[in-house]
């Protein structure tokens, strides 16, 4: 295959000029993978608008970044661990000389699947691609599939020396058997979205130059389209603020099995699958998704304030036993705010984050999370002593962060402490790109919220009802995938594996690692 790599092999890191990597420990991992792709038609380099692309969508994937470009039939890859870098001033021609042509796509990500030691790390960093019998694909990939197993044996029957190291993979060569059948990209695309059970928006490019997107038949996750001002350049990004960031316009957000070609004359929409029900992730109102980025004409940071409101209006009696209000940034920031507003209590702005602890605690290894929560968040004690506080959190999942803050917020001499949490309980697993994929890691699943303050300290914990936080996204109950905090989750196998794991969790049974990838829960359910 016609592939130039940059940087693949994280023991080459500190000869390459332009890498920049550190060593990441088994189990850190961020939130969410982040797709960025675009294509110029008037054959300028499109490498600095992948880079700034990714670089706006940092927080959706700490582990890895890549890039990919097509140039005169060839693809030219960067892969590496880490953030994406900042570029020294003297290195920016050899980048631009390494990943020439106007069409790429990139990708930052974080492990929901596959393996996490260093090797496969480097294995699973996107984008990846395909080849057989002289056609050649590459995928920028965000989501996560449900039915691997299945997957797997499929792929291994046309591609015998196929090895899963992560979901973009699976789909990358099921959309390349589909395509090696002499099908048209649209009907490829069709059967992967009938036949893969999960969550996935796609950027693809081909050999001869074909760029286009798709999302699942339920759009789990984000996926928009834009171009820039002068008509030059068309770009799919998971959030907007990548359009932002290069001076682009945003046209639209990818619907449903919906397939979007680009062509010098502009995007090209298809409808190819109707699926039963859109399901957009609405854990990206909470926690994934930039505060300035825009879902359905709303900006975040709009809905996390209306989060904030709804919760003093569901809680009445604690706000009037309240003297301020204290955020847990930053992503308790923007409700924060619609605390404050809706009930007039003073919002404290005393608790600060150190700004390069970037450490996801809540899918750390247990032994690290308690020194990182502890250092991450800067807390004025002089501000808060003697003072029964509202503290505004986005979620709780496994109530380590909640714990370690309020413990913090005792020794400190606060009187009460009542937490606000923007995100309802979380009652199961996500099996669609949220690395919290077992019964056993969440409090939620097995605690009640008066249990749960107990457990971590607070006077009270008041979770914002699932009614209120449908209703501030300003989508429908049934527009949007709720499966972590009601169980009900939008594709069938998912909820098969689901029901299964949790009767077996109940009856005792030790999960061994996310359920979807336990082999004896996906063949038996």
């Amino acid at each position: 295959m016609e592939i130039t790599v940059l940087f693949e092999n994280v023991l080459k890191a500190d000869k390459h000029p332009s890498s920049y990597l550190r060593i990441i420990r088994e189990g850190e991992t961020n939130v969410g993978c982040g797709v960025f792709a675009a294509i110029n038609y008037e054959n300028q380099p499109i490498f600095s608008y992948i880079y700034w692309g990714l670089r706006a969508q940092n927080h959706r994937g700490h582990q890895s970044h890549g890039f990919l470009t097509f140039h005169e039939g060839k693809f030219h890859i960067h892969r590496s661990l880490d953030l994406v870098p900042k570029i020294k001033s003297s290195a920016i021609q050899e980048w631009f000389g390494r990943l020439p042509g106007n069409l790429g796509i990139g990708n930052v990500r974080y492990t929901t699947s596959g393996k996490t030691d260093e090797k496969s790390l480097i294995r699973g960093t996107q984008p990846v691609t395909a080849s057989k019998n002289g056609l050649k694909i590459a995928i920028s990939f965000n989501g996560n599939i449900v039915n691997v197993f299945q997957l797997s044996k499929e792929i291994k029957t046309k591609f015998p020396a196929f090895s899963y190291e992560c979901d973009a993979e699976l789909v990358c060569h099921k959309l390349m058997i589909e395509m090696l059948k002499g099908k048209g990209i649209a009907s490829a695309v069709k059967v992967c979205m009938q036949e893969i059970d999960g969550a996935f928006s796609v950027a693809c490019v081909t050999r001869d130059g074909q760029f286009f997107a798709f999302k699942d038949p339920h759009g789990i996750r984000p996926l928009c389209a834009g171009h820039s001002r002068d008509g030059s350049t068309y770009a799919f990004s998971s959030e907007t603020v990548s359009l932002d960031i290069n001076g682009f316009e945003r046209d639209f957000e990818l619907e449903p099995g919906e397939l979007v070609k680009v062509s010098p004359s502009g995007f090209m929409r298809q409808k190819l699958v109707e699926g039963e029900r859109k399901a957009f992730c609405a854990f990206e109102f909470a926690y994934f998704a930039r505060p300035d980025s825009i879902f359905d004409d709303k900006y975040v940071y709009e809905i996390r304030e209306e989060f904030g409101r709804n919760l003093v209006r569901e809680n009445p009696e604690i706000v009037k036993n309240a003297d301020i209000i204290l955020s847990v940034p930053e992503t308790g920031d923007d409700p924060a705010m619609g605390v404050h507003e809706q009930s007039g209590l003073r919002w404290e702005r005393a608790s600060r984050r150190h700004r390069y602890v970037t450490e996801r605690a809540f899918i750390l290894l247990n032994k690290e999370r308690q020194s990182t929560i502890d250092r991450k968040i800067n807390i004025l004690a002089p501000k808060i002593r003697e003072k029964r506080v509202i503290l505004v959190e986005d979620s709780i999942v496994r109530g380590d962060t909640t714990r370690v803050t309020v413990e913090k917020l005792r020794r400190m001499g606060v009187k009460k402490v009542y937490m606000f949490v923007t995100f309802p309980r979380i009652i199961g697993p996500c099996l669609y790109g949220i690395d919290m994929a077992t019964y056993g890691q969440l409090i939620g699943s097995q605690h009640t919220p008066e249990e749960i303050a107990k457990i971590i300290g607070a006077s009270a914990v008041c979770y914002q009802s699932i009614e209120g936080l449908v209703k501030a996204t300003g989508f429908t109950r049934n527009q949007l995938c709720t499966a972590c905090i009601t169980g009900e989750y939008p594709t069938p196998q998912a909820q098969k594996i689901a029901d299964k794991m949790k009767k077996k969790f109940l009856e005792g049974y030790e999960e061994t690692g996310r359920i979807y990838e336990i082999e004896e829960a996906v063949e038996t359910s």
